[in-house]
């Protein structure tokens, strides 16, 4: 089992700053890949980042620029750091984790583990 808690979430004005954080923890995991999606008024779930790899990262053309998406693997926790806050950014921000589990025989192929959801709001 995987749990995720996302934090960092609140109030902003517009061209402000914030950093959400995502910590997994659980017993028996490894981690394959990481993501953070969205969902608010005035847009569709869409994915805002995700690591393709190690050293290779995909950001939607929305964000591309102002977010940075980072990890510390020896915690577990993936960063969003995110930049010049425009009202169109604001929405529920999920955290998400591809997991395998190598050393349980009946739990093969990859599953994915969703965050409860933080919330984003930029306004004045």
């Amino acid at each position: 089992q995987v749990h995720l808690v996302e934090s960092g979430g609140g109030l902003v004005q517009p061209g402000g700053s914030l950093t959400l954080s995502c910590e997994v923890s659980g017993r028996l995991f490894e981690i394959s890949t990481m993501a953070w999606y969205r969902q608010g008024p005035g847009i569709q779930r869409e994915l805002v980042a995700k690591f393709i790899s190690s050293d290779d990262i995909y950001y939607g053309d929305w964000v591309k620029g102002r977010f940075t998406l980072s990890r510390d693997s020896a915690k577990n926790t993936v960063y969003l750091q995110m930049n010049n806050l425009k009202p169109e950014d604001a929405a529920v921000y999920y955290c998400t984790a591809d997991v395998r589990f190598p050393s349980l025989a009946y739990y093969s192929g990859t599953y994915v583990y969703w965050g409860q959801g933080i919330q984003v709001t930029v306004s004045s």
